[in-house]
């Protein structure tokens, strides 16, 4: 099988934008996942064709480099591609482009197949030998490992909502970089964009429980531990780097 670049153009609705005018975090996030699907499923891996096998895909870590975020009524381009193959998994990645072809950001992720019943990860050429992927990669820089936070200058607790659970029964993975961007404060968030994004997911959340998330501040760049506040797990990490925002409605 010939493998191509996925294409899908989008715009931001009204809903999706933020009070600066600006694609929503958890907006871009699920725009990933959704054309993630799509072609996934045209290529035979999708969520139908997993579910026969009672297999499911579980993001393990994502990275964005972003070099601007799309301004409401914009119309964007994504591309996507399996990039590589892993023993448990794959690599994909993701490009968003402007009308006039520049590359606005750009997103390595990985993804762990896992048996559903037994919640625990599967080799990939195994159930799926055919898999083929696109030898390009979308950026130079790799997942990196999170430093700890000893000395935390933010905490804050939220509660997984019904609407936070996705098809897998678990916590989507658009909403844990949400959390860790509402530990910050109003004023901070009103005057800044993230500019890159690294999260490395360890513990799926689910309903019903109360997650904790504690921030380090060091300038420019947030650390976010988010926890499952009861038994105390590691549920994910995220690195967010700012950058100042230039332009207001």
């Amino acid at each position: 099988m010939k493998i191509e670049k996925y294409k899908k153009e989008y715009a931001v609705k009204s809903y999706e934008a933020d009070r600066n005018g600006y694609l929503r975090l958890i907006s871009l996030m699920n725009i990933l996942q959704d054309i993630a699907s799509e072609n996934a499923e045209l290529l035979g891996f999708g969520f139908e064709t997993c579910h026969a096998k009672n297999l499911a895909w579980v993001g393990s870590n994502y990275l964005l480099q972003i070099e601007r975020l799309p301004r409401i009524g914009e119309h964007f381009l994504i591309e996507t591609w399996p990039a590589e193959g892993k023993i448990w998994g794959a690599i994909r990645n993701f490009i968003v482009k402007d009308q006039q072809d520049n590359a606005l950001i750009r997103v390595k992720s990985q993804w762990v197949l896992i048996d559903i019943d037994r919640r625990r990860p599967v080799a990939l050429s195994k159930h799926f030998p055919e898999y083929h992927f696109l030898n390009e990669s979308v950026m130079e820089a790799d997942f990196t490992k999170m430093p700890e936070i000893t000395q935390p200058d933010l905490q804050k607790e939220f509660s997984v909502r019904y609407d936070d659970i996705d098809i897998n029964n678990h916590v989507n993975n658009a909403v844990y970089p949400l959390w860790a961007a509402e530990s910050l404060s109003p004023q901070f968030r009103q005057n800044h964009l993230p500019q890159e994004i690294e999260i490395s997911f360890k513990k799926e959340a689910l309903l019903g429980e109360t997650v904790k998330v504690i921030t380090k501040i060091s300038g420019a760049e947030t650390l976010h531990i988010i926890y499952d506040k009861n038994s105390g797990d590691e549920l994910a990490d995220c690195r967010i780097k700012w950058g100042e925002i230039t332009s207001k409605p």
